[in-house]
C-alpha cells in the first residue's frame, strides 16, 4: 500500500492533524509519513500528549514508527493488524485524554477482539473535549452509528496538575452506520453540572445562582461534583441541551481572575447561541462526528460555519477514504455537510 504523507503545517496546523492522520493510518492499514508537526506554534513538533497518542496506536496497531519523541517534527508510522486487548497508556502531564482516546477508539471498534483500555492524565482541560463531552455527546452518537462502547471516569484530572484516570471498554462491530444529523428537534431539557476540585463550595453556588438566572433554570437541574482527593485545583461548569434529535454539551473552565459569575456567563452564552441558531450540531461535535461518517460511508450534519479545524480535518479525511464530504452553504450561518461514497 502506498504511503500518504502529510504536511503538518497544512490548515490549522496543529495536533489535530497527527490525531486524524493516525487515526485514519490505522482505520485503513496505510502507512503514513507526517512532516511539520505543529510547525505554525509557539513550540512546534510533537508534545507528550502527542506522542502518547501516536505510542498508543502503534501498540494497538502493531506499527512501526519513527520520530516518536518529544519535539519531533516529522514521524512516520505504518501500522499492522488492529489488535484488541488491555491496554494502559499514561501522558505523564494534564494532556488530554480524551483526545489520546479519539485518536484509537474508532480503530479498537473494528479490532479483532474487546478491549479495555485505561489512559491516565488530564480529563478536564481547556481547548480539548472534557471527559463530560465524551460521555454524554460523542459516545452516544457512536452507539447510534452501531458502536459497543462504554466509558468511565475513574478518577478525574483537571489541568494543569491532571492526574486523572478514564477507562473505555470496546467490542468490535461489523461496520459504522450512516446517520443523519441535520435536524434538531424540540428541545426536551437543559440542565448543568458544576465540577470543583480543592476549591471552595462558594464558587459552585455562585455559578449556579448565575446559571438559573441567565437560563432561568432551576437550581435543581444543576448538579455539584466535588472531588474526592482531589490531585489539584479546578472548576468547570456544564450545561447539556438535550433536543430530539441530538445532545450537546457546552463548556467553561474557571480561571485565575475570572469571577465565577464570569465562567458561568460564558457558557450561558454559549447555550443561548447554539438554541438562537436552531442548528443541531455545535462547531466542535462538527469538529469530532465527520470522522466517523466518513468511515461509515455517508451521513449528514447542519451545522454554523466550519472551523478551521473542521476544514483541514475534512482535507486529511479524503486523503485516505474514498469519499467525498461536500458542504452546502444554505445561508449565513447554516451549512450543510454531507458525506458520500465515491
Amino acid at each position: 500500500m502506498s504511503t500518504i504523507r502529510i504536511d503538518g503545517s497544512q490548515g490549522e496546523g496543529g495536533g489535530q492533524i497527527v490525531r486524524s492522520s493516525l487515526a485514519l493510518s490505522l482505520a485503513t492499514g496505510t502507512p503514513i509519513v507526517i512532516e511539520n508537526i505543529r510547525a505554525g506554534r509557539k513550540r512546534p513538533g510533537l508534545m507528550r500528549q502527542h506522542r502518547t497518542a501516536l505510542l498508543a496506536a502503534a501498540e494497538i496497531g502493531h506499527a512501526e514508527v519513527e520520530g516518536a519523541e518529544v519535539g519531533s517534527k516529522s514521524l512516520s508510522f505504518a501500522p499492522q493488524t488492529i489488535a484488541g486487548g488491555d491496554y494502559t497508556f499514561s501522558i505523564g502531564t494534564a494532556g488530554s485524554t480524551t483526545l489520546v482516546l479519539q485518536t484509537i477508539v474508532l480503530a479498537l471498534l473494528r479490532a479483532d477482539g474487546p478491549s479495555r483500555v485505561q489512559i491516565e492524565g488530564g480529563t478536564h482541560n481547556p481547548f480539548a473535549p472534557p471527559f463530560d463531552y465524551l460521555e454524554k455527546v460523542y459516545v452516544p452518537l457512536l452507539r447510534r452509528m452501531g458502536a459497543e462502547i462504554e466509558i468511565t471516569l475513574e478518577r478525574p484530572g483537571f489541568y494543569p496538575a491532571g492526574g486523572g484516570v478514564i477507562i473505555v471498554e470496546t467490542q468490535p462491530i461489523g461496520r459504522f452506520e450512516p446517520i443523519d444529523l441535520t435536524e434538531r428537534g424540540e428541545l426536551r431539557k437543559i440542565t448543568g453540572r458544576v465540577w470543583l476540585s480543592a476549591l471552595p463550595r462558594s464558587i459552585a453556588d455562585r455559578e449556579i445562582a448565575e446559571l438559573c438566572n441567565r437560563m432561568t433554570l432551576d437550581r435543581g437541574a444543576i448538579e455539584v461534583e466535588d472531588v474526592a482527593d482531589p490531585v489539584g485545583p479546578g472548576n468547570a461548569v456544564h450545561l447539556q441541551v438535550e433536543s430530539d434529535g441530538i445532545t450537546e454539551l457546552f463548556t467553561t473552565f474557571g480561571e485565575h481572575h475570572v469571577s465565577a459569575e464570569r465562567v458561568a456567563r460564558n457558557v450561558a452564552e454559549e447555550v443561548r447561541r447554539y438554541l438562537k441558531s436552531g442548528l443541531p450540531v455545535g462547531p466542535y461535535l462538527a469538529d469530532q462526528i465527520v470522522l466517523p461518517l466518513a468511515l461509515a460511508g455517508g451521513g449528514a450534519f447542519a451545522t454554523t460555519a466550519p472551523t478551521r479545524h473542521t476544514k483541514t480535518h475534512i482535507d486529511v479525511i479524503e486523503r485516505f477514504l474514498p469519499v467525498r464530504v461536500t458542504e452546502t452553504r444554505l445561508d449565513r450561518h447554516h451549512h450543510r455537510f454531507e458525506v458520500e461514497k465515491i
